[in-house]
């Protein structure tokens, strides 16, 4: 391959891929852009780990706290976004840097969205045994404040396509609908492309998890959670469920001690990158799979050519 015109740098939470993506960026005169579905939401900055001001100070950085919680953001509106960022990067001679832990973000930009993708067989498994305790109507009620349009069409019984139309939500964000309209085609070629995987020992990942959900603790997240739960905002959003915020909100609302909330969330997120890292492995090939401390040396030989 020659000289990539783009990188692609994804990993499990807390891999390091932020600081690889920065260090790359000041380094070659690139910008870099999000691809994280939570970093997305300006009221998360310190619970998601958004970069902090001063690594925006070192490099151009887009589609970071571009989002007001209260909106549903979908994959589809980020292919949007990152087209216009994509090409402002192009104007302005940068080298773009994409980076994020969503794969379906990185799906998305190398090959399209053509069709609804498989939903995952927990979010299926926990719509069908809500509906079970809830019943259909309750859900359909619920479909029809998240997704009026493809409510319209279902009949409150309609047991099977109310599950669907939730799994499709849950699972990407998107609506039914939007899936089944003309599809996109990927916005990045991936074979000119650098595609790099942070592959972490699950051990020392896990620790990772911990420190950085202490240092955000520290840094003061429960008083940006605090601050969302201020909102009241429908819990069914995706800013609602970010890693930690739940957990988070249940200690503020007095149910748990802060202890338990903490140790929830940790437990939440290493729960989490185990299903990044098999999503990965079965949906994303040619990537290349290096640990953190060999990415630098693989990107700067790329670079090279």
């Amino acid at each position: 391959m020659s000289r990539p015109g783009t990188i692609l740098i994804a990993g499990p939470t807390a891999s390091g891929k932020s600081a690889l993506a920065l260090a790359a960026a000041e380094r070659h005169g690139g910008v870099v852009i999000n691809a994280d579905s939570m970093q997305v939401y300006r009221d998360l900055r310190i619970i998601t780990a958004r970069p902090s001001a001063d690594d925006e100070r070192r490099a151009p950085h887009r589609l970071y706290g571009h989002v007001d919680a209260s909106e549903n953001y979908s994959v589809g509106r980020w292919c949007q976004d990152v087209q216009m960022a994509l090409t402002e990067a192009g104007r302005d001679k940068r080298l773009p840097i994409l980076v994020g832990g969503t794969g379906l973000y990185f799906k998305a930009l190398t090959q399209g969205l053509s069709a609804v993708p498989p939903t995952p067989p927990d979010i299926r498994a926990a719509v069908r045994a809500r509906c079970d305790r809830e019943g259909a109507a309750a859900l359909h009620a619920e479909l029809a404040r998240r997704d009026p349009a493809v409510a319209v069409k279902i009949k409150p019984g309609d047991r099977m396509r109310i599950c669907r139309a939730l799994e499709v939500i849950e699972a990407t964000g998107r609506s039914l609908a939007d899936w089944h309209r003309d599809g996109m085609p990927a916005i990045v070629d991936p074979d000119s492309a650098l595609k790099v995987f942070l592959d972490v020992e699950r051990a020392e990942l896990h620790r990772r998890i911990d420190v950085r959900f202490d240092a955000m603790m520290a840094a003061g997240a429960l008083d940006e959670v605090k601050a969302l739960a201020s909102r009241n905002l429908d819990p069914m959003l995706p800013a609602m469920k970010a890693h930690g915020v739940p957990w988070l909100r249940r200690h503020l609302r007095g149910e748990i001690t802060l202890a338990e909330a903490v140790e929830g969330g940790k437990a939440d997120t290493s729960r989490y990158t185990k299903r990044q890292v098999t999503w990965f492995r079965h949906q994303m090939p040619g990537w290349t799979w290096t640990a953190p401390e060999a990415a630098a040396g693989l990107i700067e030989a790329e670079l090279r050519r």
